[in-house]
């Protein structure tokens, strides 16, 4: 297993977890409440019930510090590494209104978060061997950017720019609104500050002339058959890097990364994953008044 990607920084997503015990909780979780006693400790485990890359882990941890700082949370696995079905993620001990109360808010961060990093894997694993990397894009879930993209930096991609602030993509309606391809380009690299590349959406080869020779570092080919690409890399592909995008799955994937593309994006690592199933049990006779 590779090392897996820095956790983002603790304030960026913190917030969310308390968004997401305000909105569960409430004024008190009435059930646990009702039938158990508040001194009452216990034990659980947070387990796999499928194949699935672990991703999230610190943010479930969260989640119960949040409720209860005095509830013990451990991993028994980490970041990036592949879990089998039934395996332990972590374990927790402490009170059991607490578990109770986080539970599902933890489990839906961790379906999330492990979903997004094994299908992203999939994904990563289908071009292996090509010299192909798959790239994510902003296409995440709202108010979720840097979990997403943790997830799937953890599953093996490589993080597209993280927003408008911090990358430049000059794409049709820019080119449209600029009065041209080499005007775009041109203008971006005037401005552009230092280390920050220009890519450019390209759709014709004129375009991706007209780019390259304004002094573009990268095209996006979007929405482009792998023949095209495979023919845009041998006309361009030593002048910039090429990104292919668009109308790309699982079975074609391997297709494009064969045509010679450096880059290939895709939105649906983000917005078509499916949730990992994991789930949360309270061990049988671990529960003490």
């Amino acid at each position: 297993m590779t090392q897996p990607p820095a956790l983002p920084p603790h304030a960026s997503w913190s917030d969310l977890v308390a968004r997401a015990l305000a909105e569960d909780i409430g004024t008190g979780d009435l059930t646990s409440n009702l039938v158990l006693s508040a001194d009452a400790t216990g034990r659980a485990c947070i387990e796999a019930r499928h194949e699935l890359v672990v991703c999230g882990l610190e943010v479930a941890r969260e989640v119960f510090h949040q409720i209860d700082p005095e509830l013990d949370f451990e991993p028994l696995c980490r970041d990036g590494q592949r879990a089998s079905a039934d395996q332990p993620l972590a374990q927790l001990e402490g009170r059991v209104r607490a578990i109770l109360a986080g539970e599902r808010s933890a489990l839906n961060f961790l379906g999330r978060t492990c979903g997004v990093a094994s299908w992203t894997r999939r994904f990563v694993e289908a071009v292996a061997g090509t010299r192909a990397v798959i790239v994510d894009t902003r296409k995440t879930l709202p108010g979720w950017r840097v979990l997403d993209k943790y997830a799937t930096a953890t599953g093996g991609a490589q993080n597209h720019r993280a927003g408008l602030y911090d990358g430049i993509l000059l794409k049709d309606n820019h080119i449209a609104a600029a009065g041209g391809v080499a005007a775009a380009v041109k203008a971006a690299i005037a401005g552009a500050p230092v280390g920050v590349r220009v890519q450019v959406e390209v759709e014709s080869e004129q375009q991706a002339e007209d780019a390259c020779s304004a002094g573009a570092d990268f095209l996006l080919l979007d929405n482009r058959t792998p023949d095209q690409c495979a023919h845009l890399v041998e006309r361009f592909g030593e002048r910039a890097l090429l990104e292919a995008s668009g109308g790309i799955d699982l079975g074609n994937v391997r297709t494009y990364a064969e045509s010679g593309v450096h880059r290939i994006s895709l939105g649906a690592l983000t917005h078509s994953a499916p949730s990992a199933d994991v789930a949360l049990e309270i061990e049988p006779g671990g529960v003490a008044a």
